[in-house]
């Protein structure tokens, strides 16, 4: 079926059998028809597409010079593993390949300009800006076939919506059509992801191979043991997370490979710093965006060699980075969507015939019954729908500038022809266009010309604003600003909060819980959180919610059926453990692990309150506080939120504070508030429009203001240098009141923020009696209420001050002597290595020339290869600044030794900082983490001056 240099080359890579993937859909390529493959990471879906490729690329040469086959991926770290594996295949079949994005080198391009390369290996926005080049578009007119890797990871966001555009333009620029390929982890709904990749009114076929099949799951939710406690104490935290993380450590020194998942970065960095202040040389790292990039590429090199044999890895390796065979994941608390489970699990054990297995480790009962569900859901394929955003306007206004710089004058009806074919936009109307392009038109300076006579549109006369507009805004990622925390009390900064946490709790009287302290938000600037500390944990939000994944209403709804399920089986006389036997067999888990989640069940049915579940919602207050128990998920539960919130505050005249999760809304008011006026409140929404109710509070939401701002940018309405943050919600409100930005704000908030549709079907079960309200008055709360609030607090680490100081300094330290640097011989020249700072000797020294002047560097290994090249005949002011900086990093090595690489691998240290720390302090210890952390907050506090 292959051509023969083809098998000769599969025979050397050792390639002898196909996998199910592969032997499904070359045959579908080899006929020249588009194809979405859907299969685990690592089940050979890269050569299932390529191979087929090159082997009618052979027959079809010799082809006109110019870019047959360009592969996109989402990630730039996918291009440099792709050029390895993929320059190998090159190389045996004479098919020059090239990478191209962001940071590729001014020769490299003028290379590519040059002499094209055959393949081109790309990301989506580097495809917008080299289209926009005379040069390269030529180029591209020879394409083939093109391959859009992780296209799932694309298609759900507007950087897909920006894509589908690109190869819409990508065809009239071509003027021919061209093969799709897209490759895909297993997702919900394939036939929109294929309709995604292959556009409107053309055909596509699936290969999906089943996941379900290829995995074992279960859940365990970590019983305390009596060493627990001591391990407790050491690490300064609760014993409950010592359990977990011994219970993780057990199950890594069993594997020889394990992937271990969170769902932020900030509960990735914690769990890092708890494993390396219990043991530094634990094989363990960690792996997430905001990491040094040699600390990522050595994490990522060292689980491939062995040298590790855990990643604490966020969503940054769900997609296929390699990272070499991975036998085991484990999943940190609930993966809070099925599909994020089944990808992730989808890392592990995929060679031929091998069976993928996770471990998700809880934390508390609503955790559990969460992911027990969600391992149902992900053995029945019972997957979230893919949700493709629907004709974004901020994608279309800058789809319209790349157009005019191709072409200087366009009618209506060519560009709403060429738009329309792209599945985003298959229901883009004369009317959106127009009112787009009228934006374009009267914005200052001009974006574009029309005449609504003739239903032109052209290239304004000044065209500098055009290309600025365009190139600034490539990226359709919005730019997250960082806001500085200052305790109020010693005027010293504590750390950053990032943009989404400040947008949907950033007001005053806040209290939240950030580096296992609690703090209350006195104020707020444009880029300051002014606060004091404090100690009642009561109602603290934890500081990464903002990063948190979305539990969707499918699975809120089934713990809620669980928990009734439950009830009405004690009331007829079962036993607790036996109604956890008989749900572990049926929910991928352990009796102990069911018994302890559902025993605050059986405290709330002794105590005699009613249950909350998916046909009851529980409306309990005490004090000044009343709890919502709805189980209709995060999205839904913060539209509750919100709606309840602004009707109380009506009817009330005080300000309402609002907090929520999956399972419940929790509503404080300062004069008091009673259960029956919530109740009141949630029966009057049901004739109220809701979406006009919401937008009429929007201007008052964080959350909204946030979505504005984005909008905005991609518009470019809003310089990406000018702070937004000062500029109030309501005045920007007026400033786009009725026009395209403030149509998509409000259409990406409706979306992406708050679930109407979940708060609709609630009101509706309500009125046709499929549910039911409950309520319920008492001076304390019942016992699954009084439980849910005492562990947010144990879920937050709270950490008592006094041995908070202590913790700080062991993770400092711990995180300095676990960062890797290239240390590079700035005597020589001819030797670099990755080092960790913990692995060095005493007085480092180069193994080619025994110098001690080795330069610990943050760079690309490119970058430190290319500085040695150059290294005593650099040109370019760059370069010189850098080898200046490297010399004076050296020269603190050459005298300090390990001493100055531990101190130089600080937050913002630079060289002269470490000089001074480490006169008063010249070896490692307490004293000198203290002087470390002390110029990283000075560091913290420059960034935003």
């Amino acid at each position: 079926m292959l051509a023969k240099p083809i098998q000769e080359a599969l025979a050397k890579r050792g390639f002898k059998q196909p996998t199910e993937p592969q032997e499904r859909a070359i045959p579908l390529i080899l006929q020249g028809r588009n194809l979405l493959i859907i299969a685990p990471t690592a089940t050979g879906k890269t050569e299932a597409a390529l191979l087929p490729i090159f082997n009618l690329y052979l027959q079809s040469s010799p082809l006109p010079a110019g870019v047959k086959i360009l592969y996109i991926t989402p990630l730039r770290a996918l291009n440099r593993d792709l050029l390895e594996r993929l320059e190998w295949w090159g190389d045996q079949l004479d098919i020059k390949v090239a990478v191209r994005h962001g940071d590729t080198e001014v020769s490299e391009r003028s290379k590519q300009a040059k002499i094209p390369p055959d393949m081109l290996i790309t990301t989506p926005e580097t495809l917008q800006a080299v289209m926009s080049g005379y040069v390269m578009r030529r180029h591209l007119r020879q394409v083939r076939w093109v391959v859009v890797d992780e296209v799932h990871e694309l298609a759900e966001d507007k950087r897909g919506s920006q894509l589908a555009l690109a190869l819409e333009r990508l065809r009239w620029v071509a003027l021919h059509d061209f093969q799709v390929v897209g490759l895909s982890a297993t997702v919900g709904t394939p036939e929109v992801v294929a309709s995604f990749l292959a556009g409107v009114g053309r055909p596509i076929d699936v290969v999906k191979v089943p996941v379900a099949r290829m995995m074992r799951l279960s859940v365990v939710y970590p019983e305390v043991r009596a060493d627990d406690y001591e391990l407790a104490a050491k690490l300064y935290t609760h014993p409950e997370v010592a359990t977990r993380l011994r219970f993780i450590s057990e199950l890594i020194s069993s594997r020889r490979s394990v992937l271990l998942f969170v769902n932020t970065r900030a509960i990735a960095e914690v769990l890092a710093s708890r494993f390396k202040v219990w043991n530094l040389d634990i094989p363990v790292s960690v792996h997430h965006g905001s990491l040094s990039k040699p600390s990522r590429v050595a994490a990522e090199r060292g689980l491939k060699s062995g040298s590790l044999k855990g990643l604490i890895c966020t969503s940054s390796l769900e997609l296929g980075i390699d990272v070499g065979h991975v036998d085991l994941v484990i999943q940190y608390m609930s993966p809070r969507q099925v599909t994020r489970l089944v990808q992730r699990v989808g890392r592990a054990g995929h060679r031929v015939g091998l069976v993928a297995e996770g471990v998700i480790v809880t934390a508390d009962p609503d955790d559990t019954l969460e992911a027990m569900v969600i391992c149902r859901k992900a053995l029945s394929e019972e997957l979230e729908p893919v949700k493709v955003p629907e004709k974004p306007l901020d994608v279309l206004n800058h789809q319209v500038a790349a157009c005019l710089l191709n072409k200087r004058k366009w009618r209506y009806e060519e560009l709403l022809d060429l738009f329309s074919k792209s599945y985003p936009y298959r229901e883009l109307t004369v009317q959106d266009l127009r009112s787009v392009l009228g934006y374009m038109y009267s914005r200052y300076p001009r974006l574009a010309w029309i005449d609504d006579n003739d239903r032109v549109v052209l290239v304004p006369r000044n065209r500098r604003a055009l290309y600025e507009y365009f190139f600034e805004e490539l990226s359709m990622i919005p730019d997250e600003k960082s806001y500085l925390v200052i305790d109020e009390h010693t005027n010293t900064p504590v750390g950053t909060l990032d943009e989404a946490f400040i947008a949907e709790y950033g007001e005053p009287g806040v209290k939240f819980v950030f580096r296992g302290s609690l703090w209350r938000i006195k104020s707020v600037t444009s880029d300051e959180v002014h606060v004091v500390p404090i100690d009642d944990p009561t109602g603290a939000i934890p500081s990464w919610v903002g990063e948190e994944i979305p539990v969707p209403l499918s699975v809120a709804r089934e713990v809620g059926w669980l928990r009734r399920y439950v009830e009405e089986e004690l009331k007829r006389g079962r036993r607790l453990r036996e109604l956890a036997e008989e749900l572990s067999r049926r929910y991928c888990s352990d009796p102990n692990s069911v018994a302890m989640a559902i025993a605050e069940v059986e405290e709330q049915v002794k105590a005699g309150a009613p249950v909350p579940s998916d046909k009851v919602v529980l409306v309990e207050g005490w004090g000044d506080t009343v709890v919502v128990h709805a189980h209709l998920g995060t999205l839904a539960n913060r539209a509750l939120g919100r709606l309840l919130g602004d009707r109380l505050a009506e009817k009330l005249g005080c300000s309402i504070a609002v907090q929520q999760d999956p399972y419940r809304v929790v509503l404080q008011a300062h004069g008091g508030l009673e259960p029956h006026e919530v109740v009141e409140a949630l029966k009057e929404l049901e004739g109220v429009d809701l979406e006009a109710s919401i937008k009429a509070s929007a201007w008052r939401l964080g959350l909204f203001k946030r979505r504005l701002i984005h909008v905005a940018r991609r518009f470019g309405a809003l310089s990406k240098r000018r702070d937004a943050a000062l500029i109030s919600a309501r005045r920007l409100m007026e400033a786009f009141k009725d026009t395209p930005i403030e149509v998509e704000a409000f259409k990406e908030f409706l979306s992406s923020d708050v679930d109407l549709e979940g708060v609709r079907a609630l009101l509706k079960w309500l009125r046709e009696g499929e549910a039911s309200v409950a309520v319920l008055r008492s001076d304390t709360p019942s016992p699954m209420t009084r439980r849910a609030l005492e562990r947010a607090s144990r879920k937050t680490e709270l950490i008592p001050p006094e041995r908070m100081h202590r913790i700080i300094v062991e993770s400092v330290k711990a995180r300095l002597l676990n960062e890797v640097r290239y240390f590079t011989c700035t005597n020589c020249w001819g030797w670099f290595d990755a080092i960790r700072v913990a692995d060095l000797p005493d007085r480092p020294s180069c193994p080619k020339c025994s110098s001690y002047a080795l330069a610990p560097l943050d760079l690309d290994e490119r970058q430190v290869k290319r500085l040695m090249e150059k290294a005593g005949r650099v040109t370019s002011y760059a370069d010189k600044r850098l080898l200046r900086r490297a010399l004076k990093m050296a020269a603190l090595v050459e005298q300090y030794g390990k001493a100055a690489a531990f101190v130089l691998a600080g937050r913002g240290v630079d060289a002269d900082d470490a000089e001074l720390m480490l006169r008063r302090a010249p070896k490692i210890g307490d004293e000198l983490a203290k002087l470390v952390m002390e110029a990283e907050r000075e560091a913290l506090r420059r960034r935003f001056l």
